[in-house]
């Protein structure tokens, strides 16, 4: 078992009671048992989010919309699962929905996990969101700094030209200094 399901399964264990569902879940190997607890009605959230994710991590597209809920949970725990779900589902959509929930200011305090998964997914989406996202959290007293420093990380391991600018300004944020000029290294010689 690997350490994320691992993870994931012993939460759900915790949150579902050991209810006979959550080792019905668990043990499982037919994809459509999983794909129906999604489109149930009265299903608890932990037995949605068991059925995703490993719907997800199996390649089963069922799972995008599920997944795309839960990377926007207010719960990180449930957004870390999801997103590692969706970088191994195969899904195109899925850069696009991290994309828009990375720079969707509403949600901006549940951001972590979608620009994380857009560092992962190294799509075409990734640099500009991040790009965007990382602008919005250099304001004055921006309380995210936390999104700002992945978006920074994430700049620099992606490694792309265009980020030259936004990192540059990141050097004047105390919090964000450090990592922008590791980033900034990290991006191919240019102007």
């Amino acid at each position: 078992m690997d350490e994320e399901l691992r993870s994931l399964t012993e939460r759900l264990r915790q949150e579902s009671h050991g209810a006979a569902g959550y080792q019905r879940l668990v043990a499982t190997d037919d994809p459509d048992e999983l794909a129906e607890v999604l489109v149930a009605a009265g299903q608890p959230l932990w037995a949605r989010e068991l059925a995703a994710f490993r719907l997800g991590v199996a390649g089963d597209r069922r799972a995008f919309e599920a997944l795309v809920l839960l990377l926007n949970h207010r719960d990180p725990p449930r957004c870390a699962s999801a997103a590692h779900a969706l970088a191994r589902l195969g899904d195109p959509r899925t850069a696009r929905a991290a994309a828009a929930l990375a720079t969707n200011e509403l949600r901006v305090a549940y951001a972590l996990h979608p620009v994380r998964l857009l560092v992962e997914l190294r799509a075409p989406e990734s640099v500009p969101a991040l790009i965007t996202t990382l602008q919005r959290r250099l304001r004055p007293h921006d309380p995210y700094r936390r999104v700002a420093l992945a978006c920074v990380e994430g700049l620099g391991e992606l490694g792309d030209a265009r980020a030259r600018t936004v990192l540059t300004e990141a050097l004047a944020h105390p919090a964000l200094a450090e990592s922008a000029a590791h980033a900034l290294t990290r991006l191919p010689p240019g102007r």
